[in-house]
């Protein structure tokens, strides 16, 4: 390699101190180091992008953010200085571990207010539900001289299914004689007679709090070609799709026009019968004189306990807290036995009303 004098502009060789023409001392030009390119880490902003989005998806987006941040950081630090974006990748780790215990917190407590506000949306639906079957019965009792809806023939006993719900007439359907006596009914055969009769639609018989229950379909039992007038039950399995308890009409108090407006007509499910999702409570925990725990054993399953649906014969309902609402505040779910009527006697398949003034609202065992 040759220098040249700066002073002169001779050629001198690369060794030489001075230039040879004219004695000059000669400057040595320095060498430049190679650049190297610096990019900021692409990981580690996608780290804080999805960092920040952790504040509005939680877990989906937190994780991924930690992971990129914590693998950025490392490539970072062993790319000599080609990489930058320390700060990103620190926050893409950091705001995540921040934000979800925040979020876990505040959805522990917005949780149970967003559940108790969803099953009070249940609570709405299914009173206004009973309002439509109380207006239906009695207009079903105005076209059976006073009479609330009752399967079977006049002296039919009550059991847990009817003989053929898809029978082509009442008589095949109940297993009445000839002369339209005896027979057998259960209480979701009495419902429907509401939807063969009165146009109530099998999903008004639905409460959304009841677990196990679905809206009767034909088509679900083999039966979609028929319509739903020429039916007497609710399917084979009527129990999943008849959410209510009604006053047990299969005993010498049936409901009629003219009964006492104080008595329920209709319900939730009752707490001490089974249910498709629950077994029937023991009886011996309920106590009228103890304090909120107690008195809510007694009351529906459908609605957490907190209460029930009651649908009483002057038309109105309203939910109850308690199960002994019925008049001289007799227990709706059970039969009168001379004892403290608050409690009653433990309702089964054949158990009747004591009087006129003793609601008894019962629903069919799976």
């Amino acid at each position: 390699m040759q220098m040249y004098c700066s002073k002169c502009g001779r050629e001198n060789p690369d060794d030489a101190q001075v230039c040879r023409a004219c004695g000059a001392v000669l400057i040595r030009p320095q060498m430049q180091a190679p650049s190297i390119g610096v990019k900021s880490s692409g990981m580690a902003i996608a780290a804080l992008v999805l960092g920040i989005l952790s504040i509005f998806t939680c877990a989906l987006t937190a994780i991924p953010a930690i992971i990129l941040g914590i693998v950025s950081l490392v490539r970072i630090e062993k790319s000599g200085g080609s990489l930058t974006g320390r700060g990103f990748a620190i926050a893409g780790i950091i705001v995540p571990s921040v934000s979800l215990p925040l979020i876990a917190l505040l959805m522990g407590i917005m949780m149970p207010a967003l559940a108790r506000t969803r099953q009070l949306a249940f609570r709405m639906v299914c009173g206004t539900n009973l309002s439509g079957i109380g207006k239906a019965m009695q207009i079903y009792a105005n076209d059976y001289n006073g009479a609330y809806p009752r399967s079977g023939g006049k002296d039919g006993i009550w059991r847990g299914r009817i003989a053929n719900w898809q029978a082509d007439n009442r008589f095949n359907a109940y297993e009445l004689r000839p002369d339209g006596t005896g027979g057998v009914g259960n209480i979701s055969s009495c419902f429907y007679l509401l939807v063969k009769y009165c146009e109530v639609t099998p999903k008004s018989f639905i409460c959304k709090g009841d677990v196990g229950v679905t809206e009767f379909n034909p088509a679900d039992d083999a039966a979609g070609n028929t319509d739903l007038i020429d039916f007497w039950d609710f399917g084979f399995e009527p129990d999943t799709h008849c959410s209510y308890t009604y006053h047990q009409p299969f005993s010498l108090f049936p409901l009629t026009s003219s009964s006492e407006p104080g008595l329920a007509v209709a319900a939730d499910r009752n707490p001490w019968i089974r249910s498709p999702a629950y077994e029937g409570k023991d009886i011996s925990l309920f106590n009228p004189e103890g304090g909120r725990g107690a008195i809510r054993v007694g009351n529906a399953v459908t609605h957490q306990e907190d209460g029930q649906n009651v649908l009483f014969m002057d038309s109105h309902v309203a939910f109850e807290k308690r199960p002994f609402c019925g008049v001289n505040n007799d227990n709706i779910y059970t039969s009168w036995d001379g004892g403290d009527i608050r409690i009653g006697a433990l309702p089964q398949i054949g158990c009747e009303p004591s009087d006129k003034l003793d609601s008894l609202l019962v629903h069919d065992g799976p």
